[in-house]
């Protein structure tokens, strides 16, 4: 009776090698469609993420208010039914167009506290065109000081002067647009975002070759196309005189590092700028860097609401073909008012920018009348 069992426990051996093999064969299986199923799960947790994210932008951002439909009144010039005179019902106003909004950007000099780079930017979102204009830091104004009414007579004065506002105003005056918004970066968050982006291929369109012990300062770039660092980039666009050390006179003499002077160094640093942009607008995987060295760096009066509003707009914008850049005609030669090398531009030409190069915010073409521009008698 014995002999039987045995028999039996060892057919059943196999039997059971078999069941224990099946059992592993499934728990492989059974960790492959767990993983598969992790990995789905984290797919829709994302994808609800990315959905619920792009919905609060929707509702959140929306198209912000314009400064205004007429451009700013002058001193010289009343505003309607002030000089006496009843306003005239019929005659024509200025309109703004839809979506379309002007920003001044700025950054301020390291050393004295004026407005070293200046650019007024028009932006249509609805037709995603945009007109990118340079003002030299040397434009001959006649500004007042608000603190004890003393003149001054360049514009990358007002700023240190009178401030954000008075700067806009001036800005404004000049080219006859209302300005919506503003935005001023300092150095540090211009260096942070070049890195943030890995670095930027530029041409750097002269030899570069300036040293200042003082500041610490050395600067040495090649005529041509390298890469440039955030650190490199912020020297690039400092740039606009070489130096080099005088044996004879025991001392370091400078020169124009470019043929046209600073016009030169503002066109680089506008250039510049239009390829920092370009691709960063490439990577919105860093938006979120982007917000951060945007909080720390950036000074606005840009809200909320309208910085997604904006940042959603131009993720879609070909930099390639609908970006008009420029700087102000004019002649960087002149003395105005015992102040040397202020720049006189040129009325009839910056109006001819104005209306031709997608600065103009308005429905119909600006007239000379509207802008003021300083001129030396």
């Amino acid at each position: 009776m014995s002999q039987p069992r045995k028999a039996g426990r060892r057919a059943a051996q196999p039997e059971r090698q078999r069941r224990t093999g099946a059992r592993k064969q499934k728990k492989k299986v059974s960790a492959a469609r767990r993983a598969g199923q992790v990995l789905y799960g984290i797919l829709v947790a994302l994808s609800a993420v990315i959905v619920f994210t792009w919905i609060a932008v929707k509702i959140i951002a929306r198209p912000p208010e314009q400064a205004g439909n007429l451009p700013p009144v002058t001193e010289d010039s009343p505003a309607p039914g002030e000089s006496g005179q009843p306003a005239d019902p019929e005659e024509p106003q200025l309109e703004r167009k839809e979506y379309t909004y002007t920003f001044l950007l700025v950054a301020s000099d390291q050393v004295s506290g004026n407005t070293d780079t200046m650019m007024v930017l028009t932006y249509d979102t609805e037709n995603q065109t945009a007109g990118l204009v340079s003002l030299p830091r040397d434009t001959m104004i006649d500004g007042v000081k608000d603190s004890d009414g003393s003149h001054f007579y360049k514009l990358n004065g007002a700023y240190a002067y009178n401030g954000i506002e008075g700067l806009k105003s001036e800005v404004s005056k000049i080219l006859g647009i209302p300005i919506d918004f503003y935005v001023k970066v300092n150095t540090r968050g211009f260096v942070r975002l070049v890195d943030a982006i890995g670095g930027v291929d530029f041409n750097v369109p002269v030899d570069m070759n300036y040293e200042d012990p003082t500041q610490d300062l050395y600067i040495h770039f090649s005529k041509g196309m390298q890469w440039l660092s955030g650190s490199d980039a912020l020297k690039v666009a400092r740039c606009r005189q070489n130096s080099y050390y005088d044996e004879a006179a025991g001392k370091w003499k400078t020169y124009d590092a470019y043929s046209n002077a600073d016009i030169g160094r503002t066109e680089t640093q506008r250039n510049l700028l239009t390829a920092v942009l370009k691709k960063a607008l490439s990577q919105p995987q860093n938006l979120p860097t982007y917000y951060d060295i945007f909080l720390e760096n950036v000074e606005t009066d840009l809200a909320m609401s309208d910085l997604l509003y904006f940042a959603e707009k131009a993720l879609y914008f070909d930099f390639s073909n609908n970006l008009s850049t420029a700087v102000l005609p004019g002649d960087g030669m002149v003395t105005y008012h015992g102040w040397t090398y202020c720049y006189e531009l040129y009325p009839d030409q910056v109006l001819e920018l104005i209306n031709t190069q997608g600065i103009n915010p308005y429905t119909t073409d600006m007239t000379a009348d509207m802008l003021t521009i300083a001129q030396a008698d």
